[in-house]
């Protein structure tokens, strides 16, 4: 039975007060700074909310500025890593709906998804941790899934992703990625909205309706509502889903430079059918397996249902001498019940018998606090403008888990080969105690980006967090991680060749806790993730066209390697000993294009290629795609065929394989070929509110694996499907 190890989230740091404290020294000499000079430097350009701008309405592959890779506002080429942003206008055309069908279609990143319901992110080949929401860290525990890889599109402007280590924006993780879903917000001050319906492929229907009005006659106190529900049946046999999304938010100016913005969203994934774990890859016999698309290990009676609720509100001010000041809250709610059947060994080619099923059932509630203060502005200093953002955050996750008991638990499937999914379904018992967690993260930040000369600029800043991570579960000995003032530098360098060009460096740096002990009983120092990178960024026609190519190498320090050796007398029962070593390197490069090549000529390209080699220089993680290509277009045809746009695009991956024990005892490799996923769409305005759009994904009908793992499983992926959205706008 393939069971994933949970980790579990922790408790408070120490040191608030005096972190907090620090931070508010450290900004206030800079504030009276930018008071004293206010009447002598010119103004700078902010929105009267002072909210960050939205790509909505702009039909745009690209937008003006990023915050996701640190608390300063700067445009993609100022940044210097390599920044994607999928804007609204993308998200129209490609169809996409969750956010696994934009990792699936973005440059540099990828989804490894080794069940029906659960999957993992990756970038540079490394594990993708927490999803951000408007720049708050969202941790999830990925076993533990409550429908984060298919969060809703629904409420969301955007989609912002900074590859390598971003630790000076989200705190703990790995050096992969950062991920930032961006709200909508309720800007409009006349009543507008528009309607979607949608049909698919294997009785997919979804239905959308996204209005924003003013609240009162001066247009002050603005609102927006989102709803949207989906259903239908799957490729896979027996899958189906029943899911439904509610976004309502306020906005409320309560002066000219003061903002108010509070709301909430609710997310709820009904799954009937879901498959937990894979199917096998080899027959008893030895033979490798080759099953049908719709094939699947689920019983008729599995389920998965979850919630995922989230409550927000933010105090943006911005002051005389444009120093901006935002306070924000957020607290998220994530639950999920599931009821699942597993199967794992090999079945026999003639009898199809050999399969041994596990059944369980599983309550899981994760509840986080996240609070945040930040304030930023423009300082005079040696005759030159300079940009500081200083803050502080407080993160906390509690986090419990609770099964229940099956009669029978175990037992033998019938034929598998000709399985159907007909089972009876276990008596299960009152849910009982399986494991808890509890995280916290509070931690102060700084960063400044410095002219040195016209062309010469510098990014720098740090973070200084405190981290403390204590749980438990049935099958370990109870733990509690605590790490104080751990430093998290950022440097980077631009300087401007032209107008257009831009050559940059930079250094970045992450780090993980990791839940392992050495021989004395000490839990062994997190794990470092550091990433160079240096390129070139290019912003051609008025900032509508934005390329860039980089080089990078991302390296693990003090990774944790389990020994022979064991541990007892720690909690009751015994654990092994592990010691700290050098971990994976990524070195590779990367290259995209994006924006408006020509009027009404849309193109997002990207390329990424990189190796992966632990320290005794063997390939790892190779389930991880090396090799990306990631090319979508869309044209809008002039003249009489003005209402027509035509697009399409490849997402193109290379080989990956692992190595795997077969049922005869002989280690073989699992591999999935290179192979190309060729989608077309085609969209006609019949009016300006009236329009129609057809989305056709993978065109060529390839069959490939959605997973496989050193399990002996596998999953597969989507063939050709379609889907047609009919979209009115008043």
């Amino acid at each position: 039975m393939k069971r994933v190890k949970k980790s579990f989230h922790s408790a408070p740091a120490r040191g608030q007060l005096t972190q907090l404290s620090l931070c508010i020294a450290m900004a206030m000499p800079l504030l009276a700074t930018a008071q004293e000079s206010r009447d002598t430097l010119p103004a700078v350009t902010v929105e009267a909310t002072g909210q960050s701008e939205t790509t909505e309405g702009t039909g745009a592959y690209t937008t003006g500025a990023s915050k996701t890779a640190t608390p300063l506002s700067m445009s993609l080429r100022e940044t210097p890593q390599s920044v994607t942003v999928v804007t609204q206008q993308r998200i129209e055309d490609q169809g996409f709906q969750t956010i696994t069908d934009v990792i699936n279609n973005t440059t540099g990143v990828s989804v490894n998804q080794y069940e029906t319901s659960r999957g993992q992110f990756t970038a540079r080949g490394f594990d993708i941790n927490s999803l951000l929401i408007d720049g708050v860290p969202t941790t999830w525990e990925q076993p533990w899934s409550s429908g984060e890889i298919f969060t809703s599109l629904a409420t969301y402007d955007r989609v912002e992703v900074v590859r390598g280590a971003t630790g000076l924006t989200t705190g703990a993780g790995d050096p992969s990625a950062a991920i930032n879903l961006v709200r909508k917000r309720a800007t409009s001050k006349v009543f507008t909205g528009n309607v979607e319906l949608d049909v698919g492929s294997w009785k997919q229907r979804r239905a959308m309706v996204d209005l924003s009005t003013p609240l009162n006659a001066a247009k002050t106190v603005r609102a927006r509502v989102v709803g949207e529900v989906s259903e239908g049946d799957s490729y896979i046999r027996g899958l189906s889903k029943d899911n439904s999304t509610l976004f309502a938010t306020v906005e409320a100016d309560l002066g000219s430079r003061t903002l108010l913005t509070a709301g909430l969203s609710r997310q709820k994934f009904d799954t009937k059918g879901p498959m937990w774990g894979g199917l096998p890859v080899w027959y008893s016999e030895g033979i490798r397996t080759d099953w049908d698309r719709s094939k699947s290990s689920a019983a008729d009676w599995t389920r998965w249902n979850t919630v995922y609720q989230t409550y927000f509100t933010s105090l943006e001010h911005r002051f005389d001498n444009d120093w901006k000041l935002k306070l924000s809250y957020n607290r998220g709610n994530r639950k999920a019940d599931s009821y699942l059947l597993y199967l794992s060994g090999a079945p026999s080619l003639v009898s199809g018998l050999g399969m041994s099923t596990f059944a369980a059932s599983y309550n899981v509630h994760t509840r986080q606090d996240d609070f945040s203060a930040q304030a930023n502005g423009v300082v005079k200093l040696f005759g030159r403008e300079h940009e500081l953002a200083f803050g502080y955050v407080n993160s906390r996750q509690k986090f419990s888990a609770y099964d229940r008991s099956a009669t029978p638990s175990f037992g033998m499937a019938s034929d598998f080969n000709n399985w159907s999914g007909a089972s009876v379904e276990p008596v299960w018992g009152a849910p009982s105690y399986y494991g808890k967690s509890v995280t916290q993260q509070d931690a102060v930040y700084g960063a400044g980006r410095f002219n040195i000369t016209d062309a010469l600029k510098l990014i720098a800043g740090a973070r200084a967090t405190n981290y403390q991570r204590s749980g438990d579960d049935i099958y370990s000995n109870p733990y509690k991680l605590k790490y104080n003032s751990e430093v998290t530098p950022y440097a980077g360098l631009v300087f401007d060749l032209s107008k257009e060009l831009s050559l940059y460096a930079s250094y970045t740096d992450i780090f993980q806790p990791q839940n392992a002990r050495d021989i004395r009983g000490d839990y062994i120092e997190p794990i470092k993730g550091r990433s160079f990178e240096t390129g070139l960024k290019g912003e051609f026609l008025d900032g509508k066209l934005q390329a860039s190519a980089a080089v990078f190498h991302i390296k693990q320090k003090n990774l944790a390697v389990a020994t022979t050796d064991r541990l007892t007398g720690l909690g009751g029962l015994p654990e092994t000993v592990y010691r700290a070593s050098d971990g994976a390197t990524s070195k590779g490069f990367e290259m995209e294009v994006t924006g408006e090549l020509a009027r009404g000529w849309n193109l997002s390209a990207g390329y990424t290629q990189f190796t992966l080699k632990d320290s005794t220089g063997d390939d790892v993680n190779t389930i991880y795609p090396r090799k990306l290509l990631r090319v979508f277009t869309t044209y809008r045809l002039p003249g009489a065929l003005n209402g027509l746009t035509l697009g399409g695009g490849v997402s193109w991956q290379g080989r990956t394989y692992t190595n795997a024990l077969d049922p005869l005892g002989v280690t073989q490799k699992i591999e999935q070929g290179a192979y190309a996923l060729v989608n077309l769409m085609a969209r006609y305005e019949f009016t300006p509110q009236l329009s129609a759009q057809l989305n056709l994904n993978n065109v060529t009908n390839k069959k490939y694996y959605g997973m496989f793992d050193a399990y002996s499983q596998i999953t597969y992926a989507a063939p050709r499907s379609a889907n047609l959205t009919v979209k009115y706008k008043f």
